[in-house]
């Protein structure tokens, strides 16, 4: 292979345009694709910024001639000619007004046949793309989030710099703490026996950062979980951080508020208006069966509980009488869309959330046929019916269930399938909202005690205060999210700064004195030095760069992602080490079985 020379690039593939016609530049780049025509070669060369057509003709030198015959894909070339412009022109890519009429060419590297076509056109499975991950990135599809990822990042940090923020790193190994989801632990050689922790976020050391005078700090933090894992959920991730001292929660939604504006007229030149709709948690609940509601389209639960009061239908009887609800849905004008046997699949949809089935009502020309209304009165189908506005066409899908939450989630989730299924969703739109007035605690049947919703460090309402001990089931949190489009983007509290309340959130949650200093001390102990009002919040950047792309997995928008089984199919992490560094951690082990 060749060496660059004296060549130095001098533009970049997608950069040039008709204004640099005539003009002598040197690209560089790998080879898109190369046609030879039979005395004229073209040549896609492909850089980080497009694709500009190479050209070689019978007035080309011979040598470099030759060696254009020879280029195949994704040969690694460096050329120098003259910009001139292209008789073909075409609008597929950037450069389509122009070609490069090379003069001399270098092939800095061969390259053998990919095991796929580096093009956006062709299918590729993705265990095959996760195995040749470099060059899936070569793929424009894959390579633009990423480039665009980065810019996200410099517009975060400009914003953030120019709202008086300052950046702060915060520590990878750190202690591991009993609340959230499972550590990813790190063993320590020179105190055996002991471990650190990876962070699941920064939560502890951003209030430790207001503690220490800063005001204001941010973040681009990698965190990490070791849980199960899903679309738009990696055991390694980025985490937009930051924390506010001396504010209320109106002050941190009305800056971040401003960062969302920011960043979607910057990057994708969407003006988003202001201030965004507040929903309380319990509002978005009953509403639409989700604390991360989409309310880009209708169909809203409507809670018809009242109007079986007295009923004897066993299954609406049985729901009211342990404290449930009755929620009810009327999909306007679908019943020909919704026949009995989608209706079935949605069923399995509700139950999957929890339900025992769905109920169903479908009134169409030739007559109304119905899962339950032979076991309602009439006044009580009457009832519905004028509740729902029901009018031929409709069709009424009905869960119950004597948890509240369990009939809202099951019938919300039906919900989504059909404004999914049948194109009731504008994927054009971005609609923002926070949802808010969290509840504090939820139990946990599993533990057998409450467990914080958010975090332990939490703030409750001023009003619960008095109920953090007697009721706190009934206790809610200055808590807020930012939900688009059906999805939690990022979320955020108030902080509590007084230990005495601390102390008392630590045990509601069970924690002993003796446990709750040992998994907190250094905190506990800081407020100590006095403590100033604070809240913060942090957004997952990979699903904000998913959703800002409208791409359908946040594995589109990470460069080397993890899979199912969290392993990186590329490098083959996670793997076996040798038995010497395991002694050097003080580990001993029963050897598990070789992979298959």
């Amino acid at each position: 292979m060749e060496s660059m020379g004296s060549l130095r690039r001098t533009q970049y593939c997608g950069e040039v345009s008709m204004a640099n016609v005539g003009q002598q530049m040197t690209v560089c780049g790998s080879v898109a694709r190369s046609r030879d025509k039979g005395g004229i070669i073209f040549t896609d060369l492909r850089d980080t910024t497009g694709i500009l057509q190479l050209v070689f003709d019978e007035d080309t030198p011979r040598d470099v001639f030759a060696k254009a015959q020879s280029l195949k894909s994704e040969y690694v070339l460096i050329c120098r000619g003259t910009l001139r412009e292209r008789a073909a022109k075409t609008d597929k890519i950037a450069t389509g007004d122009v070609e490069l009429y090379v003069a001399e060419l270098r092939v800095l590297s061969a390259a053998e046949t990919p095991p796929f076509e580096i093009r956006d056109e062709v299918p590729v499975n993705d265990e095959l793309r996760l195995k040749y991950r470099y060059l899936d990135l070569r793929r424009p599809s894959m390579h633009g989030p990423i480039v665009l990822r980065s810019k996200i990042c410099q517009v975060l940090r400009n914003y953030f710099c120019e709202q008086h923020f300052c950046e702060i790193e915060t520590p990878m190994l750190i202690k591991s703490t009993p609340e959230g989801a499972r550590d990813y632990l790190v063993p320590s050689r020179l105190q055996p026996g002991h471990f650190y922790a990876l962070p699941q976020s920064p939560q502890q050391y951003k209030q430790i950062l207001m503690l220490s005078g800063f005001d204001r700090y941010f973040q681009i933090a990698r965190c990490f979980r070791d849980e199960d894992l899903r679309a738009d959920r990696q055991p390694e991730f980025t985490q937009v951080d930051e924390e506010m001292s001396f504010v209320s929660e109106d002050d941190v939604m009305t800056v971040n508020e401003g960062l969302i504006k920011t960043l979607w007229k910057e990057i994708l030149g969407v003006e988003v208006a202001t201030p965004f709709a507040r929903l309380p948690w319990q509002e978005a609940m009953g509403r639409y069966g989700s604390d991360k509601p989409d309310t880009r389209f209708g169909l809203e639960l409507q809670d018809v509980s009242a109007l079986f009061a007295a009923s004897e239908f066993v299954p609406f009887k049985a729901a009211l009488g342990a404290g449930g609800s009755i929620r009810a849905i009327n999909a306007k004008g679908m019943a020909a869309t919704l026949t009995r046997k989608t209706i079935d699949k949605l069923g399995e949809v509700a139950k999957t959330y929890g339900a025992k089935g769905l109920a169903y009502t479908r009134l169409t020309e030739e007559g109304t046929t119905s899962s339950f209304e032979k076991f309602l009165t009439e006044e009580e189908k009457a009832a519905l019916h004028t509740a729902l506005s029901a009018e031929t066409g409709d069709v009424l899908l009905l869960v119950s269930d004597g948890d509240w939450v369990k009939a809202c989630t099951a019938l919300g989730q039906v919900r989504l399938e059909i404004g999914r299924k049948y194109g009731l969703i504008d994927p054009d739109k971005f609609n923002f909202l926070w949802v808010v007035d969290f509840p504090l605690f939820e139990y946990s049947e599993q533990e057998g005690r409450w467990m914080a919703m958010h975090h332990p460090f939490t703030l409750p309402r001023a009003e619960d205060m008095d109920k953090l001990e007697s009721d706190p089931g009934a206790c809610h949190a200055i808590a807020y999210d930012i939900v688009l489009n059906g999805v939690e983007m990022g979320g955020g509290s108030m902080r509590i700064n007084d230990p005495v309340l601390q102390d008392r959130m630590f045990k509601v949650l069970g924690f002993t004195e003796e446990r709750a200093r040992e998994s907190f001390g250094f905190l506990m102990d800081a407020y100590r030095y006095g403590a100033p009002p604070h809240g913060g919040m942090a957004y997952g950047l990979d699903r904000m760069v998913m959703l800002m792309l409208k791409k359908d997995s946040i594995r589109d928008v990470i460069a080397f992602p993890k899979v199912q089984n969290a392993s990186e199919p590329m490098s083959g992490a996670p793997e076996l080490v040798d038995e010497k560094q395991l002694h050097d951690l003080s580990i001993a082990m029963e050897k598990p079985a070789a992979k298959a």
